[in-house]
């Protein structure tokens, strides 16, 4: 069973998720906020009980909200409760929210309007590890340009000057027969080089190598 909070400081859409959610039977809601403040102090209360059964597994955070927002409260949970994992679920397509949400912890963002089955398979996949990102928004958070000019992660020094050649063809948003295409190779070997990338990389997924990819 994944346990999941959700935080929207509006009711009726923390209702509406709630109902469209438990129609899964793995999925159960476990507590509301309607800000993040008192989404961190939920948790706090859930980590003071020590009962591992009340602990969200995902918190399904809106960006847009009174006293503190999902950009603040995302970067707080994810320093404080790295075991819970936050999908940003807003209305807002907008470009620096997404890149922000991601840079603090997120690991998911995706618009109010997506499918219900959707949604419930992006808490699944994030649940398991994986970065979940809606529909053109990797582009978005790939093109937004950091604030602040940070080193390229050690991890990069890695990978060969060919799996580098990889990296940003994942990061362009090419499949593996894109790569092949473009590279001259084979896809097998394209997939040998993407299991070596991730490996290197410490990261589970394509998209997490891509937002690794930015400072290349």
């Amino acid at each position: 069973m994944i346990r999941i909070l959700i935080v929207d400081d509006q009711h009726i859409i923390r209702q509406g998720i709630k109902s469209m959610l438990e129609c899964s039977p793995d999925l159960q809601v476990i507590g509301e906020a309607e800000n993040g403040q008192k989404a961190i102090s939920m948790l706090e209360g859930y980590a003071n009980d020590q009962i591992a059964m009340l602990h969200p597994d995902i918190v399904l955070m809106d960006i847009r909200m009174p006293v503190m927002d999902g950009v603040a409260a995302t970067q707080a949970i994810s320093q404080s409760y790295p075991q819970t994992k936050v999908i940003v679920l807003t209305t807002f397509d907008d470009d620096e929210y997404v890149s922000q949400a991601m840079r603090l912890g997120a690991k998911g963002y995706l618009l109010k309007d997506t499918e219900p089955d959707q949604i419930a398979s992006a808490i699944r996949a994030v649940y398991k590890g994986h970065t979940q990102l809606g529909p053109g928004l990797l582009e978005k958070v790939l093109l937004v340009p950091e604030t602040i000019s940070n080193p390229p992660p050690p991890e990069l020094e890695l990978l060969t000057s060919r799996e580098l050649e990889v990296l940003r063809l994942i990061a362009s948003g090419a499949n593996n027969r894109e790569i092949a295409n473009a590279l001259f190779l084979s896809e097998n070997t394209v997939k040998n080089y993407v299991t070596n990338i991730l490996s290197c990389l410490n990261v589970r997924d394509r998209t997490q190598a891509a937002l690794l990819a930015r400072s290349l």
